[in-house]
């Protein structure tokens, strides 16, 4: 039975990086599992690769379809985005293990969906002055900027990730990410141990 690795924690943390660097490790054979999401695509983003990115009406028709395993929708400065997870298929763990991303919400769902023996947390940590340095630079590679979204975001994991709720979910575990190279060999050593 295949295993479902979940990346998670705060934006700017590093987590799309550790997630490429698992899913390239072929010792590992991780499949990404693609979420789906309305807000629009970023510069260097690649339909199909990163999310699945589709509009209000697709995912209201995955929803009456009972496709939809979880969704959430946040109220940003440029109108809701919705991210959700769709059992389209794709995700077959009977053959193979996939690594995902997202929200300690989600992981929740997911972790109740497809059962504790399944899927495993992954989160990773950075001090918060280094996020917030990192997510501004990452918006001024954009052809539209929108900094109040930066904020937003940055204050809402403050909630998102609290301490409650990571004790809640059950999330024990933390990886530090001060350090790439040194997090990236601990995920892989955390992943090689449950897919044994």
């Amino acid at each position: 039975m295949g295993k479902i690795f979940y990346m998670m924690g705060k934006s700017s943390s590093g987590k799309d990086t550790i997630l490429k660097r698992l899913l390239e490790d072929r010792t590992l054979g991780l499949s990404r599992m693609i979420m789906y999401t309305t807000r629009p695509i970023r510069t260097g983003e690649t339909d199909g690769v990163e999310y699945h990115f589709v509009d209000e009406e697709t995912m209201y028709r995955l929803a009456e379809e009972g496709k939809v395993i979880e969704e959430r929708t946040y109220p940003t400065k440029l109108g809701p985005w919705h991210y959700f997870t769709v059992d389209d298929g794709e995700v077959d763990i009977s053959r193979h293990s996939f690594a995902a991303m997202g929200t300690l919400e989600s992981y929740v769902q997911m972790r109740n969906y497809y059962g504790k023996e399944t899927v495993f947390p992954i989160y990773i940590e950075v001090d918060d002055g280094v996020r917030l340095k990192r997510a501004v630079e990452r918006e001024q590679g954009e052809e539209n900027p929108h900094y109040a979204e930066v904020c937003r975001r940055f204050l809402a994991d403050e909630t998102d990730f609290s301490e409650e709720n990571l004790k809640k979910a059950g999330i024990k575990r933390r990886f530090k990410n001060e350090t790439l190279e040194k997090t990236v060999d601990e995920v892989k050593r955390y992943c090689m141990e449950r897919l044994r």
